[in-house]
């Protein structure tokens, strides 16, 4: 067993990293979608190409409940997002909105007025979308494997993709990942939420225990916030102002905890990395266990712990040790084995 806090060293030598790197190109794609009665949603799939314009090391970034692409791994803080960083680092970055987010198509029921439904978007109709974006960066780099980030909600449907298919994957980094926990039944009943920025801040700065320093990049989140309006175009025609979501990501957590994860981790055959943030409470120290005690003998696998940091890191201070964290494992340096 090897677990890892990231040290001074490394941060600094990510920042310098990226400090140095050239302009990207940036391109939108979108994968075609169906109409009924056999619905199929239309994606948007962000790339951003490294300067030296290799496509051949592609990384997919999958989001987690309540935010899409342009708001994570795309968004700018400092002048830097996690896209330049693991461009500077020689990776290629996809970047994947899931249905009803971002610049992706809406499941037709979040039309309604009424929110009280069967709630879409659960993980086993996002792992189809991810295997749909899988294959596309597969068939347009001609890379026979992809690499995953994945946040939050966003690694159940990123794990079971993994093993559906691992012939498809390089190497996983679930970060900040819903895991199993042995909590009462509980069930969502509604189709969708909506999400105000107000919501949001709250969030982000909760985990930071009382008489710290903040962590949150407090300086852009104004403009954040902005971001995040504009990837739902009838957020304003509301008040306050808030994002529509679906709400099966937020069934998924239920389900996994009341110990109904929807994967076995034992059934992971790639390469797997679990990084989270010291103050991480939907992702806890407790949870990274019971996840490393499930691996199958033999996995080449990391448990990184970022000091100073919560479930969302890669807005905060700490995001520098997330980035050279993944960018090692990605690089498949140092290989640790169950």
């Amino acid at each position: 067993m090897r677990k890892v806090l990231i040290t001074v060293v490394a941060i600094l030598g990510a920042m310098l990293s990226i400090s140095s790197a050239s302009a990207q190109s940036s391109h939108d794609h979108r994968l075609s979608g169906q109409a009924a009665p056999d619905w199929r949603p239309e994606l948007l799939v962000r790339e951003q190409t490294p300067a030296s314009g290799d496509r051949t090391r592609p990384v997919l970034y999958i989001h987690g409940s309540s935010f899409p692409s342009a708001s994570s791994v795309m968004f700018r803080l400092g002048g830097v997002s996690w896209a330049d960083a693991l461009n500077a680092a020689g990776f290629n970055v996809f970047a994947l909105d899931f249905a009803g987010y971002g610049g992706s198509e809406r499941y037709p029921v979040m039309a309604s007025g009424d929110p009280v439904g069967t709630p879409p978007g659960r993980a086993p109709e996002a792992a189809e979308q991810i295997a749909r974006a899988v294959a596309f960066i597969r068939e347009q780099t001609g890379a026979s494997r992809v690499s995953v980030i994945a946040h939050s909600w966003g690694t159940i449907p990123a794990a079971l993709f993994t093993i559906q298919h691992p012939e498809a994957i390089d190497r996983l980094v679930l970060f900040g990942p819903v895991l199993e926990r042995q909590g009462p039944p509980a069930s969502q009943t509604s189709r969708w939420s909506l999400v105000t920025i107000a919501q949001q801040h709250a969030r982000f700065v909760g985990g930071v225990p009382a008489g710290h320093a903040p962590v949150l990049e407090e300086a852009d989140f104004p403009r954040w916030a902005s971001v995040y309006l504009a990837s739902d175009p009838h957020a304003g025609e509301r008040t306050p102002a808030s994002v529509k979501i679906p709400s099966g990501p937020a069934a998924d957590l239920l389900a996994a905890w009341s110990g109904r994860l929807g994967y076995d981790p034992g059934d992971l055959a790639r390469p797997v990395m679990l990084v989270r943030g010291e103050w991480d409470a939907p992702s806890s120290a407790a949870d990274a266990a019971w996840f490393e005690s499930k691996l199958a003998s033999g996995l080449e696998y990391r448990i990184v712990t970022v000091p100073d940091a919560t479930h969302l890191m890669h807005l905060e201070t700490g995001r520098h040790a997330l980035y050279a964290a993944t960018n090692a494992f990605l690089a498949g340096t140092p290989r640790y084995r169950r």
